[in-house]
């Protein structure tokens, strides 16, 4: 039986570790190829990111299940390099029906009155303006190949609610959510389909970390899983878990750019465990 996505080939940022790895090897398991990038660098301020020896464990997984991968160092916020890594890709693999935007930050944030103002230029350069390079790179190559395609946007459930501390983050999403609209008007023309995914959080090191730990538990010095998981669960979510895994949003993101979906775009889906009824 032919995969969901046989013969395909997808463009993933954000592809070092964590969701965009899991969105790698879940497309490469149902028949995608696949063109990777990631910074693979930290950015000040911010989180630690992925590292070269992460994407090359992504290069390794994809090929163990016998699919290609084309992978490359590039920075979102570099229009230049990332089309480069995306027109590579596409010379080697021969096409592309599938973009995942999915590079994102978590910065230290903060009330406005105090945040850094490096830390706003960097979320919205990362989280919103990297998302829209991914897109202006990738496509003329969809459209091009004339048999329409699939962009799926990472936002957030903070793309649809407010979270204290975070504007940034929160602006960012919340744009996320315009820009797929936007351009899902702009391709429906070429049968390109836009959509975007919503993850509450995800059991990745951008959320599996004691800063976002203590968000929860501020009563604790050094908060771990088990002091945050009940937390989260009474207070965030209507499912009775904290937070939920990479494959998850992976799922989500294989029905939303298989033939399955082929007649759904600009939809904002949330795979949150009800955060955003809650």
């Amino acid at each position: 039986m032919a995969g969901r996505v046989e013969g395909k080939v997808a463009f993933i940022t954000g592809a070092g570790r964590g969701q965009g790895r899991s969105h790698a090897v879940r497309l490469a398991q149902e028949g995608a190829d696949i063109v990777a990038v990631d910074i693979c660098h930290n950015i000040e301020g911010a989180l630690p990111m992925a590292t070269p020896e992460d994407l090359a464990e992504t290069v390794k997984l994809v090929e163990a299940l016998d699919r290609r991968i084309v992978a490359r160092q590039a920075d979102v916020r570099d229009f230049d390099a990332l089309k480069a890594a995306v027109d590579a890709g596409v010379e080697e693999l021969g096409r592309l029906d599938i973009v995942l935007a999915n590079a994102g930050i978590a910065s230290a944030g903060g009330p406005v009155e105090t945040m850094a103002a490096s830390s706003w230029h960097d979320t919205i350069d990362i989280n919103l303006t990297g998302l829209w390079h991914t897109a202006r790179a990738a496509v003329p190559h969809l459209i091009a190949g004339g048999r329409g395609g699939s962009i799926v946007l990472t936002s957030s459930v903070a793309g649809l609610q407010a979270m204290p501390g975070m504007s940034g983050y929160v602006s960012a999403k919340h744009g996320v959510i315009g820009l797929m609209r936007a351009l899902a008007v702009e391709l429906g023309q070429h049968r390109i389909r836009v959509n975007a995914v919503l993850p509450t959080n995800v059991n990745t090191p951008m959320f599996m970390n004691e800063g976002a730990f203590k968000l929860f538990r501020p009563d604790m010095e050094n908060p771990g899983p088990d002091d945050v998981a009940a937390v989260i669960a009474q207070f965030m979510h209507v499912l009775p878990v904290g937070w939920v895994e990479p494959e998850d949003i992976s799922n989500a993101i294989l029905f939303l750019v298989s033939d399955e979906a082929r007649y759904i775009t600009g939809v904002p889906l949330p795979v949150d465990a009800g955060a955003l009824i809650k």
